[in-house]
């Protein structure tokens, strides 16, 4: 039998005049002073999941791309995963549930054999008690008290009847949609804990993107239905999937970063380049050869490269600065915020201190934002018989808590972690602290009229430059769809037109936290979606 030859593989669309110009590795001319350009056909900013999805489904196809990453060591950005003393641990927490089939099947084409199902468990720590989260009716009324519980009751039926005409912020958004008493309760400390402002200047569209979906009907009705031992209500035929309220999600065996650093390793198996410790300098657009001119930063000095495309998963207000000229949107990039966090991981010499992946910290009287145990998260990720919680305080580059001394923050995290009640501080044999700068983009008042004014701005100057993922288009997206939003470019610069408008990933809240088809059967898994991709994505023309 005659065996069939391999389908033709699409190639990276290059502009007319750049072929002619250009072909393999051009190089400045003698006595340039400068050293040679090494040419790719695409050029990647950030190692994260958006910047290594992107380079992983464009080096299935050709072996000329390259990936910079600025930290000498991790792959993976936010999403990585650190060693500390025979310890693992995640920074921030990610869940592996999607409800795009083609997102789950490529984590199945790079990590196959290292995915867990873990339960989801969590709880809200607030006014001295726990709740679980999901709401347990008992547990809440128990804790609440009955007089608290019916003035939560009435204050929801007062919003719903009298909701707030066109919320503009997240408090007005989440009054509508809970009421005034659940809003101070469940959502007012803690969002200004995490955001560091009140929730006044707080956009809708923090509101409209994280939470929507989650109704409290069904919360409630499923609450109750927990309390007198029935299981909760399954969504029926054309009804939404919560994905806040999943009640398992798949785990690398030893955390995300397994996942990463195995792009990075398919990756360079293709041919194509992931360099670690570089930093982007500057990138400049040539109108004459439709081509880019990078400048990057070692440590061992400037490298240079050219580029047909850029993609770039880097904070969108650093590559404004970065780009020569600069657009005259650099007002606007400047005028963009952002949230940091540390990660204080606490070694504890006590095994199955408590179930839960996460305890959300709403208690005023400590800094500490959310609570993680990478035990519940993997036990793969810790030692036998001990456990490693991940203590979040979020903060800004710069200010009291970013610049205090790692000794000072294990010593915060410690007398934090017994005042709730977590473990005894003579339990914590050791730490250590990783911060994580930009890790949040803000959204204020401002933010979606600087982020148009930037795109109109890259769209006309800036031809061939990709933005991707959650800093790179200055939007709180989860892993899931800053890998579509990498999918998608790659599927635009493969076919060599704009066939996706990136932008509209996530753009539909409902796609965002509800959607999904059951399957025949009637189970919802995570491979079973309404659609690949979203509807407002599809053909942009």
């Amino acid at each position: 039998m005659t065996s069939r030859p391999p389908a033709p593989r699409p190639t990276i669309s290059r502009p007319a005049a750049a072929r002619q110009a250009t072909s393999g590795r051009p190089a400045e001319g003698p006595g340039s002073g400068l050293p040679a350009a090494t040419h790719t056909d695409v050029f990647v900013v950030g190692a994260g999941p958006a910047g290594l999805t992107a380079a992983y489904t464009l080096s299935k196809h050709t072996p000329n791309v390259i990936v910079i990453e600025k930290d000498p060591v991790h792959v993976g950005g936010i999403s990585r995963t650190v060693a500390h003393g025979g310890f693992l641990f995640d920074i921030g927490g990610h869940r592996f549930f999607s409800k795009s089939k083609e997102v789950v099947d490529l984590w199945n084409e790079i990590l196959p054999d290292d995915f867990i199902e873990r339960p989801r468990l969590s709880r809200i720590f607030y006014d001295g008690k726990f709740y679980s989260y999901p709401l347990n009716a008992g547990e809440a009324l128990r804790n609440l008290g009955i007089v608290e519980s019916a003035a939560c009751v009435m204050s929801y039926l007062a919003a719903r009847l009298s909701p707030i005409d066109r919320p503009r912020t997240f408090h007005d958004w989440v009054r509508n949609q809970f009421g005034e008493r659940l809003f101070a309760i469940f959502f007012k400390t803690y969002t200004e804990k995490v955001w560091g402002m009140s929730c006044d200047d707080i956009s809708a569209d923090w509101a409209a993107q994280r939470i929507k979906g989650l109704d409290l009907r069904v919360a409630v009705t499923n609450a109750l239905r927990r309390s007198l031992g029935a299981p909760p209500r399954k969504p029926g035929a054309g009804e939404p999937v919560v994905k806040t309220l999943i009640e398992t999600f798949r785990y690398p065996r030893k955390g995300p970063g397994m996942m990463w650093e195995a792009a990075a390793r398919k990756i360079e198996e293709h041919g194509a380049r992931v360099l670690m410790g570089r930093d982007l300098v500057s990138l400049a657009y040539d109108e004459k050869r439709e081509l880019w001119d990078i400048e990057v930063a070692t440590a061992d000095g400037t490298e240079r490269y050219t580029a047909w495309h850029v993609i770039s998963s880097a904070p969108l207000a650093e590559l404004v600065e970065k780009i020569r000229p600069r657009p005259i949107s650099t007002f606007h990039a400047r005028a963009l915020r952002y949230r940091d966090f540390l990660t204080v991981a606490l070694m504890v010499d006590e095994p199955d201190l408590f179930p839960d992946n996460w305890i959300y910290v709403h208690d005023p009287a400590v800094k500490v934002g959310r609570v993680q145990n990478f035990r519940s998260w993997s036990p793969h990720m810790v030692p036998e018989g001990k456990t490693c919680l991940g203590l979040e305080y979020f903060c800004f580059e710069g200010d009291g808590l970013w610049t205090a001394s790692d000794d000072e923050l294990i010593a915060l995290a410690t007398r934090e972690v017994a005042q709730i009640g977590l473990v005894a501080a003579a339990a914590v044999t050791g730490g250590c602290v990783v911060r994580q700068p930009k890790a949040y983009p803000v959204y204020d008042d401002t933010y979606r009229d600087n982020v148009a004014a930037i795109r109109r701005d890259l769209e006309l100057g800036c031809p061939n430059l990709h933005l991707v993922g959650r800093n790179g288009m200055h939007k709180y997206n989860n892993q899931d769809h800053a890998m579509m939003t990498a999918m998608l470019t790659a599927e635009n610069i493969l076919s060599g037109e704009r066939r996706f408008d990136v932008w509209n990933v996530n753009e539909d809240a409902e796609y965002h936290e509800a959607g999904g088809k059951a399957a025949p059967d009637g189970r919802r898994t995570a491979l079973t979606s309404e659609r690949a991709v979203p509807k407002k994505v599809s053909d942009a023309a």
